[in-house]
């Protein structure tokens, strides 16, 4: 069986191995530290590491960075003498890693799951534990860390319906690799059940909620006076701001036309929009200048740029890492990659912050918190475009409802605290025993 995988893996990666550069090509800064994804470290890493119990902790993108934050933070707590590595697969994910989290800890790309780079980057690293964020299952990585008997941890541990039929299909290849897994914070109980009947062990798996409901509530400050920059582009300070978060294609576009026949009503409405994938910024500005939308790019206002001439109507971020901070000043908040597009951006951040917000009816990836926040009025869902317009007229129009809504938001967020410390006592239960001081919990 390994044999096989890694003959139809080293076949794969070749095949894909343009498409996969091009990506990392156009979101750009691609070569600092590409060779740690064959596994060839800084020598600066290994003498961090020497003599030191390690903790690695995988996060695969931006959407999995809040949630290593948040468990590091509490780990620290009850694990004071480790060290933590914490690596990522996307460089947009490498970005929020140093943005976010202190110089001592170590920050590395995930090793590509050939054999013999898995090899190497587990000999250097040598950790006592590994924590992977959600369900990230590399073959390679999983047998190397049984040999050599490291205890893997799934956290915040989600199956889509499609991920779900992928492992079960491949059952002769995962089944093992779930089985050998020592801990499973699952997010709900239909999570639990799909891991149960892939092969993890009934005693492995913990329902401790999702993670990311305490990932949303980081007190955390970023210098992005986001009003200022309004300001500079000439946005009136009573004006409704509509903000489409994690958006993707067709969405944008959907937005400006919905802005532009309500901006008959509600002539100061201004538009912000955050493609999900930045790179995808280019497009979309030609598709909105097509259309006649006058709108600066998030990068074009700097300190000394203005545009005090009123006209413009939108703003299209460019730039990673900010769609808190315009969330923060939205008026309303669309959840993307729910119209055009299956799966659903993640609905927890705006809520945590009490905003009213609406998402179409694609929300596969999160089905379970959108139908949470829909039942208690926290949330608006839209079976199509023209519904969506409704919604948004009506959140505009009425103020009362829209502020009751927020408040029913972030009720829904405070109801759902406490996973990070559940998942971290999961995994210090399962590490006692070991030459590592644990801290009492509270």
């Amino acid at each position: 069986m390994r044999t096989l995988y890694n003959i139809l893996f080293a076949f794969f990666f070749v095949l894909s191995s343009p498409y996969y550069f091009r990506r990392m090509w156009r979101r750009g800064n691609w070569r600092p530290g590409f060779p740690e994804r064959f596994a060839r470290y800084n020598p600066n890493l290994k003498q961090a590491l020497t003599n030191r119990h390690v903790i690695w902790m995988h996060a695969v993108s931006v959407g999995e960075v809040n949630l290593c934050t948040q468990l590091i933070r509490a780990l620290e707590v009850r694990m004071p003498n480790v060290k933590f590595v914490v690596s990522t697969t996307t460089t947009t994910g490498m970005a929020e890693l140093k943005k976010h989290l202190p110089t001592h800890i170590s920050k590395i790309y995930y090793p590509i799951d050939r054999r013999k780079w898995v090899r190497h980057a587990l000999a250097v690293i040598n950790p006592e534990a590994i924590i992977l964020a959600e369900a990230e299952i590399w073959p390679n990585f999983l047998w190397r860390a049984q040999e050599v008997k490291i205890p893997v941890f799934l956290a915040n541990a989600r199956l889509s319906d499609r991920s779900f039929r992928g492992y079960k299909r491949f059952g002769f290849l995962f089944r093992q690799l779930f089985a050998s897994l020592a801990g499973v914070g699952a997010q709900n109980e239909t999570d639990a059940e799909r891991l149960r009947l892939l092969g993890c062990r009934p005693e492995a798996i913990h329902v401790v909620g999702n993670l990311k409901f305490d990932a949303a509530r980081l007190d955390e400050r970023w210098p992005l006076d986001v009003p200022a920059l309004f300001r500079q582009i000439g946005v009136p300070s009573d004006a409704p701001i509509l903000v489409g978060g994690s958006t993707h294609n067709g969405e944008e576009i959907i937005l400006a036309e919905i802005a532009q026949r309500l901006r008959g009503q509600f002539p100061k409405l201004f538009l912000v929009l955050v493609p999900r994938h930045f790179e995808r910024c280019v497009e979309v500005g030609r598709q909105l200048r097509a259309r006649g939308v006058n709108f600066v790019y998030r990068n074009q206002v700097g300190a000394d740029s203005t545009f005090l001439d009123g006209k413009v109507e939108c703003l299209l971020v460019n730039t990673t890492g900010e769609l808190r901070f315009f969330y923060e000043c939205a008026t309303i908040v669309f959840v993307g990659k729910s119209v055009t597009a299956m799966g659903g951006q993640n609905p927890i951040e705006p809520g945590a912050l009490g905003k009213a917000m609406v998402f179409g009816q694609n929300m596969q990836n999160f089905a379970e918190i959108a139908r949470n926040f829909v039942s208690e009025n926290g949330a608006a869902q839209a079976r199509d475009p023209e519904m969506l317009e409704k919604i948004i007229a009506r959140l505009l129009a009425d103020g009362s409802y829209r502020e009751e809504m927020g408040r029913n938001a972030r009720r829904v967020v405070d109801q759902n605290l406490g996973a990070v410390h559940r998942t971290v006592d999961m995994i210090v239960e399962q590490l006692k025993g070991r030459d590592i001081f644990i801290a009492p919990g509270n």
